[in-house]
């Protein structure tokens, strides 16, 4: 079988230019002034030759196939060359070298109303776009009434789209793209300014698409819904393809180094936000006697979090946060002081506060755990990734003789208290 999308030794070759930030779109008068100075400037410098332009690859011996059917993400920290991939598939922008062979009709959605035409109604875009995307009139027009009612924009359909906002504009283009029936369906990160009821009907209609046989290449920074969705991912670093396999193994090479051990230091580090007032210096997770961190599933457990003040002042009440994520990023829970109407004061020099379990409820695994302190109006100190920690097997069903914990990398990450009964049995009519 061929496949859908065929990438063969890739690259995307830009001229950087060192004259300055407003060398590539200089007015005329601009343009000539700097022409009339050049003598002035080669004499101060030595009538030394202007700098030159660098080369920037943003993709380079880019090589990947996707089969049809396939649901493949592509994920990569910013600036990686992801939209710039995108953009060639889509036949945007052309390859400086390589070449790209696509086996159907490309349907794509990269930019907030990419091919949508401001003047023109929400109505006449429909139909342009469409057209763009390669479609008949009479097949745009079969499938009229669905791709509205998905947008959700019937009463501004006549009106010019340079009135909608970007959650508008984001609902159209992606009914558009997604309901004229491509074979291949391309996907930026644009579904992050939708509310969260559209991103959900967004990727219920990539499933429907995968299982219809539809190929969908979706481009997300969301780590739980390229798991959700994807069985295969692509990382990019550099404008090349470093890994390409299995989406949990993909997102594992995405995330944060897991070399941070138990107790922590957080005081060296600087990938932090907030006001820093007072800021968080380190982070232990402990069984609930404090003597190691054999941290076990049903078994009492503690994380501490020392703050340290670093200005002066009166004593100040604050609230204290802290967020466990799975090793995929997925939020599992929050701990807050503030939900349990606790807050912490903290004076001249430090305080520590303690999250307690009673019977510590996640499953066998690793997991991460994300920071926050601040006030009703103001946010101190936030740090991602503040600790990296594992979770050992235990006996969370103490009471019961022949009992199986759940598997973290199959049945989620909580363990939960339950009963089941076998209830009388009905009777047939």
């Amino acid at each position: 079988m061929e496949p859908a999308i065929r990438v063969e030794n890739l690259g995307k070759l830009y001229r950087v230019s060192n004259r300055g930030e407003r060398a590539n779109y200089a007015t005329l008068r601009e343009t000539v002034m700097h022409a009339a100075g050049a003598p002035l400037r080669w004499a101060r410098k030595g009538f030394a030759p202007p700098d030159p332009a660098e080369d920037f690859w943003a993709l380079k011996g880019v090589d990947f196939e996707v089969q049809p059917g396939e649901v493949v993400g592509i994920i990569g920290r910013n600036g990686a060359g992801k939209s710039t991939l995108l953009k060639i598939l889509s036949r945007i922008t052309k390859p400086t070298t390589g070449r790209v062979t696509l086996n159907g009709r490309v349907g794509s959605l990269l930019e907030v109303g990419t091919g949508f035409h401001p003047e023109l109604t929400g109505r006449e875009n429909v139909y342009l776009n469409g057209s763009i995307l390669g479609m008949s009139r009479r097949e745009i027009a079969k499938k009229f009434d669905e791709i509205v009612a998905f947008a959700e924009v019937e009463r501004f359909l006549d009106t010019p789209v340079k009135r909608y906002s970007s959650g508008m504009y984001v609902r159209l283009a992606f009914a558009v793209a997604a309901h004229l029936e491509p074979e291949i369906l391309i996907v930026d990160e644009v579904l992050a300014v939708g509310d969260a009821g559209f991103q959900q009907k967004c990727l219920d209609k990539m499933g429907t698409a995968a299982r219809d046989g539809k190929t969908v290449l979706f481009v997300s920074h969301n780590m739980p819904v390229i798991r959700m969705l994807c069985r295969r991912a692509c990382v990019i670093e550099r404008g090349r393809v470093v890994y390409s396999g299995p989406s949990q193994d993909a997102i594992l090479r995405m995330l944060p180094d897991s070399t941070r051990t138990l107790g922590q230091d957080l005081a060296t580090r600087t990938d932090r936000r907030g006001l820093g007032d007072y800021r968080f210096a380190k982070i232990h997770a402990a069984e609930a006697n404090g003597s190691g961190p054999n941290i076990l599933t049903g078994e009492p457990a503690q994380f501490i979090v020392e703050l340290s003040r670093l200005t002066p002042g009166r004593a100040t009440k604050v609230d204290v946060a802290i967020v466990i994520r799975d090793n995929y990023g997925a939020c599992l829970t929050t701990l807050a002081s503030h939900f349990i109407g606790c807050s912490p004061e903290i004076g001249a020099k430090s305080t520590r506060v303690q999250f307690s379990f009673d019977r510590l409820p996640l499953l066998a695994g690793r997991y991460r755990l994300d920071l926050w302190c601040g006030t009703a109006n103001d946010e101190q100190d936030v740090v991602q990734d503040a600790l990296i920690f594992d979770v050992n097997p235990g006996s969370f069903f103490p009471d019961v003789a022949d009992y199986r914990l759940p598997r973290a990398d199959r049945h989620g990450s909580i363990a939960v208290q339950y009963d089941c009964t076998t209830l009388s049995s009905m009777r047939s009519a």
